[in-house]
């Protein structure tokens, strides 16, 4: 939801079914380290594979 306040209850109506997973990719996200880190990941020549060491700096898993 681009622009929307994320202090208003109204721009989350679903936030208490919300897991944990849900909770720490909003957190993630708006995280300035995390986006400058993923925006040179993205833009180096290894940007079609996640490094390891990125995951394990930013607690990454994924599910296959």
């Amino acid at each position: 939801m681009p622009g929307a306040d994320w202090r208003s209850e109204k721009a989350y109506p679903d936030a208490n079914k919300a897991g944990a997973a849900d909770i720490a990719w909003e957190w993630l996200r708006r995280n300035g380290e995390y986006q400058r880190d993923y925006l040179a990941l993205a833009m180096s020549e290894r940007s079609d594979a996640m490094p390891d060491h990125f995951r394990q700096q930013w607690g990454l898993s994924f599910r296959s």
